[in-house]
Order: structure tokens, then C-alpha cells, then sequence
């Protein structure tokens, strides 16, 4: 099932769409959620841009998605109705709030008619129902005044689709008492509301039908789970992290949609050896990041596209001082502010190319909100062990939508430990034994990290170019030759792990390679194909720089590459210019993310073509 909240910004949609997903989750379901609101902190009341939606797909079985189209709309004004009715399939449920379906609220979106009479929803199954009124009376002996009483009106919706889909109530009711447990009498209202709209959908003769989805108990391995947002999931992977290399977890940030909530998760996690610091803008963050990453500790550093490309010059000094630093990029629609709360994939070559000079830094992508946890420990693996800074490249699509999640046993996580410098490293012709900063480990080529104020460490730090094994500073050409090559030859030798093919008895001729958020929507694509007779192969990036070292070989094996993305082809061009195959791009730049039937339509073109 596809269930989307709309209403104003106001209404408390993303409240409503995370109750539910919770108690959907509890129940066992598999799910995956769709968040989608305006920029403004209160977009103008009953317009089309101020309208916010929250989309849940949840079943029996594994999902990839949101989903393309939901099943119920459940809209609370004109501006949700309208905003949202080219979405929803013939025969879909509506059910609309006529409480807000006055002439002036109708007329601000452009209906001249009420579409409630007009005939022009004969095509859905609408169910009209006065929430505004029935919550104000629900509610008429908590001595509210109405308007305090209608804010209740999204947890009356609430109510009635909990009915309509056998959801649980508890957990949605402890929350309430616990958020408004300031105010008892705000908590009991939206409890009394929340089971007004549960004992009308019981009650009313216009819901004929409920709806029960089994727990999707062959879709999950043994374990414990927990729904996850992708933030979440990115701050609990960093939290991880530090705990696991032994290392204090410094995070220098300043916020920014879609990034801020690590932060703020972040902040809560002190005793966990974490420490926050709310820069007063880009640079200040990523300044103090990279100094926490001199002192010791385990770096990093969160923000957005214009975040990055005002930090450029910082990262190019982590490169040049070979410190690990995770720069953690939620990706937004760009450019300049661009599209702050919608989704995009733009900034790959920015996170390759992005910089003065040669200064090449690894790419690590996610590509499901659950799998944010485990990009952040990898991320950090190449930080740690190449002493290099580390994009992680997530995105506003990843980061808001969440899933159900595993939660790992310990022994599971990654052994993350490094060990500091301690004493002399190099013998020189006269037999005395000094540090040298810039003496390479012969495998990893990672120069030693020595914290500050340790005896007989000291050495010199800056932008400037440092000469091979001193560290000295170094205008000499063949020297500056050496080590451009020599940082680039680290980045390139990094141990990461051969692209995985998803090609059942490998007769496909054509290849669907993603990277990132893409993942869901293309699978569940491949899946429809495969389903219908089609054969094709897949395949998904997580290291974007460097690139598997099998990939060359694994492109060569097929007539056609088809690489979808939510930029103009940014990963195409680089496929391209590397490997010499003629990519082909799909592209899409909208602010939201593929639909699967979507891509399904792209992809049965490319293998037919």
C-alpha cells in the first residue's frame, strides 16, 4: 500500500506520515518513506508552494521505493488536492478535508468550480469528510480555543487511517503524552483526537473496507530493527565509527537543509566521546575540523552543495596535509541555494574536481537510507587508514526517507583502530634518528599522524608544498612532480571491494550501472523487467573514486551501458572519459527521485533499441 499525507506546511503532514511509519514499522511491515516540503520555515497558508507531503509505502514483502502513486491521498485543503491529484491512479482513494473547501481557498489555487461537485474526481473513490469540525467537536470539553483545537486535526487523520489499515495505537499515543508532556492537556486533546478519527473510521458507513498488511516477516533476516531515517543512520555510522577507531569524534558544522540533522543528532551523543561545534559559517566549520583532525581526533565535517564549494580551499589543505577528514555532503537541487529541501545527485564532480590543483579525494556514496550507517563506517576506514579527507556523498532523497534497519552486534562493526606516531621514523647518514612526517607507509602510502605536543614530533604544517619525507617546505619542480603523483597514486591504490553484477545467467546485453539513491528505483525496475521476460544486468557504484577495479572489465561485457541519474550525466561522463564505452544517460533533475515504472518504460527502450 501507498499512502500520502498532503496539506499545508502548517498541518503537521510530516508529523502525521512519521507517526504512522512508526507504528507501520512496529507492526513489522517493510517500508520505505518520501518526506516532501517547502524551503520556507511557513510557506504561504493554502497556495500550491506551500504545501507539504509525506508519502509512505509499506507490504507483506521487500520494497525498494516510496512508491510511484499512492493508493489513498489523504488531502487537507484545496492546495493538497490539486497539488497532488495527478499522482494518484484512477479508482484511488481520496479522502478530503471539506472543512477547507470554502470558495476563497478554492479560488487561490485556481479552481472555479469545487472539485467535490464538479464531477471531476468521478474517476476516484472520495471520501468527504469534515475533519476540522469533527476534531473541534471531539474535542469541545478540553476548554481549547477552535483554533488550538483544529492544529488536532492531523492526528484525527491520523486516527482514521490507523483504523483503515489495522495499525497500532499505543506507541502513537505514549508519544503524544511524552512530546506534550509540558502541556498534559495539549497531549490528552491530541490523544482524544487521535481516537475520534479511530472510532469515526469504526463507525461510519462511508469506509467500508479496512485493510490488514502482514508483517513482511520472510523479508528480513533474524535480528533486531528499528526504523531509520538516512541522517539518522549517518550519525549513528559516525558515532560507530569513533567508538570503534578508539578515536573522540569531532563534528564542525554549520547548518544547512538537508544536512542540519546530524548535527543535531550528533549533539546528543556526549558521552559517546562526541563534541559538536556550530561554526558561524562553512569555512569556520571546516577549519575547526580539520584542526580537531591534527589534535587526534576522528574528523568531520556536514553540510550541502554551496557548504562545499565554500569549503574547497579547506579540503584542499587536508589533501595537501594528508589528515583524515569525512566531508559529509547531502546533496541538494542546485545552483547557488537552488532547491534547499529537494533531492539531487549534481555534486560528483564537484566532490572529484572541485578544487585548485591536483588534490584528489575518495568518493563514498550510500545508496538506501539504512545503508548511510555503513557508508559512514567505510568512509571512515579510508580516512583512517590513507590519512586522507573522504567524501561522503548522500542525498536530501536518502537523508529525510527512512526503512527498517538492522541493528548490527558489535562484532560486526569494523576494527577502525589506528596508531599514532611515537618516536623517530628515519635514520639519517650520520646515524641521528629523527621524524620525518612525510615518510610513507609502503602499502597504503599514508603518511604517520602524529599528535601535537608529543616530544620530539614536532614538524611543520600549511598549504605550502611539503618536501617528500621532511615535510620541509619545497619549491622544487621535480619534488612538487613527485608529490602531486604520489598523493594521487594513494587515492588510487585504496583497497576497495570488486563491483558486484546482479545478472541471473548472465545473457543480458545491457547494463544498468547507478551510484547513490538511485539503487531503490532502478532494482525495483529490473525487477518489473525480469518479471516480464526481459533480461538485463545491474549494477551499483559505492566507491566513486577510486572506481572498482573491475569495472572496466565488467562494462566491456556489455553491448549497452545505461547510467540513470539525478544530474545531467555526471557519472556517465566520467564512465566515458575513463573507460572509453559509450554510456548512455537517463537523466532527471525535477528534485525528486525516479519512479520505478518510470524507469522500467527507459529501460525496456535501451535493451530494444
Amino acid at each position: 500500500m501507498i499512502i500520502r499525507f498532503a496539506g499545508d506546511s502548517g498541518d503537521g503532514m510530516q508529523l502525521t506520515g512519521d507517526r504512522f511509519t512508526s507504528e507501520t514499522a512496529s507492526f513489522g511491515n517493510d517500508l520505505s518513506t518520501l518526506p516532501n516540503f517547502p524551503a520556507e520555515i511557513r510557506a504561504p497558508a493554502g497556495t500550491l508552494p506551500g504545501v507539504s507531503s509525506f508519502q509512505l509505502h509499506f507490504a507483506d514483502h521487500d520494497i525498494l521505493t516510496p512508491g510511484d502513486a499512492p493508493n489513498v491521498l489523504v488531502a487537507m485543503n484545496p492546495a493538497a488536492l490539486k497539488a497532488n491529484i495527478g499522482d494518484v491512479p484512477r479508482g484511488g482513494e481520496i479522502i478530503v478535508n471539506t472543512d477547507e473547501f470554502a470558495k476563497r481557498a478554492m479560488a487561490k489555487v485556481g479552481y472555479e468550480t469545487s472539485p467535490l461537485e464538479d464531477g471531476s474526481l468521478d474517476g476516484y473513490r472520495v471520501h468527504p469528510v469534515p475533519l476540522t469540525t469533527l476534531t473541534i467537536e471531539a474535542l469541545k470539553d478540553f476548554g481549547l480555543s477552535r483554533k488550538e483545537a483544529e492544529r488536532s486535526k492531523n492526528m484525527f487523520a491520523l486516527g482514521l487511517l490507523s483504523w483503515m489499515y489495522h495499525r497500532p495505537t499505543e506507541g502513537t499515543e505514549k508519544f503524544l503524552r511524552r512530546k506534550f508532556a509540558r502541556k498534559p492537556e495539549i497531549a490528552e486533546a491530541n490523544v482524544a483526537a487521535f481516537r475520534a478519527g479511530w472510532n469515526f473510521g469504526e463507525t461510519t458507513e462511508d469506509f467500508a473496507v479496512s485493510y490488514e498488511v502482514a508483517p513482511a516477516t520472510k523479508a528480513f533476516p533474524a535480528g533486531t530493527y528499528r526504523n531509520i531515517s538516512g541522517n539518522l543512520a549517518l550519525a549513528y555510522g559516525l558515532v560507530a565509527a569513533g567508538r570503534q577507531a578508539d578515536l573522540p569524534l569531532y563534528l564542525g558544522s554549520y547548518p544547512i537543509t538537508p544536512a542540519s540533522d546530524i548535527l543535531h543528532e550528533l549533539s546528543k551523543h556526549k558521552n559517546f566521546g562526541v563534541r559538536t561545534f556550530q561554526a558561524e559559517d562553512e569555512i569556520a566549520g571546516i577549519g575547526a575540523a580539520l584542526g580537531a583532525a591534527f589534535g587526534g581526533s576522528l574528523a568531520v565535517t556536514t553540510t550541502s552543495g554551496p557548504g562545499v564549494a565554500l569549503k574547497s580551499e579547506t579540503i584542499g589543505l587536508a589533501v595537501s596535509l594528508e589528515l583524515p577528514l569525512l566531508i559529509v555532503d547531502i546533496q541538494r537541487g542546485g545552483p547557488s541555494t537552488g532547491l534547499p529541501t529537494k533531492t539531487e545527485q549534481a555534486d560528483l564532480l564537484q566532490a572529484m574536481y572541485g578544487r585548485n590543483g591536483e588534490a584528489p579525494v575518495p568518493i563514498v556514496a550510500p545508496r538506501t537510507p539504512a545503508d548511510c550507517f555503513d557508508a559512514a563506517l567505510e568512509a571512515a576506514r579510508i580516512a583512517l587508514t590513507y590519512r586522507t579527507p573522504v567524501f561522503l556523498l548522500s542525498d536530501g532523497y536518502l537523508a529525510n526517507g527512512s526503512e527498517p534497519w538492522r541493528v548490527p552486534d558489535l562484532e560486526e562493526l569494523p576494527d577502525l583502530g589506528v596508531r599514532f606516531a611515537t618516536g623517530p621514523n628515519h635514520t639519517l647518514d650520520d646515524g641521528t634518528e629523527v621524524f620525518w612526517p612525510y615518510k610513507r607507509d609502503p602499502e597504503t602510502l599514508a603518511r604517520p599522524w602524529a599528535l601535537p605536543g608529543t616530544p620530539g614530533l614536532e614538524h611543520r604544517i600549511g598549504g605550502i608544498e611539503k618536501q617528500d619525507g621532511t615535510g620541509n617546505i619545497s619549491y622544487d619542480p621535480a619534488n612538487h612532480d613527485f608529490m602531486v603523483r604520489t598523493r594521487q597514486a594513494k587515492v588510487d591504490g585504496i583497497d576497495v571491494p570488486d563491483l558486484e553484477i546482479d545478472d541471473p545467467g548472465s545473457a543480458a546485453r545491457t547494463l544498468v550501472l547507478g551510484w547513490g539513491s538511485t539503487y531503490g528505483p532502478i532494482t525495483a525496475a529490473v525487477r518489473r523487467l525480469r518479471s516480464a521476460g526481459e533480461s538485463i544486468g545491474q549494477a551499483h557504484l559505492r566507491h566513486l573514486n577510486p572506481l572498482p577495479k573491475n569495472l572496466g572489465v565488467v562494462l566491456k561485457r556489455y553491448d549497452k551501458v545505461v547510467v540513470p541519474e539525478m544530474n545531467l550525466g555526471q557519472l556517465a561522463t566520467l564512465i566515458r572519459a575513463k573507460y572509453l564505452v559509450d554510456a548512455h544517460s537517463y537523466n532527471q533533475v525535477n528534485g525528486m527521485p525516479f519512479k520505478a515504472e518510470q524507469l522500467a518504460t527507459a529501460l525496456k527502450e535501451a535493451i530494444h533499441d
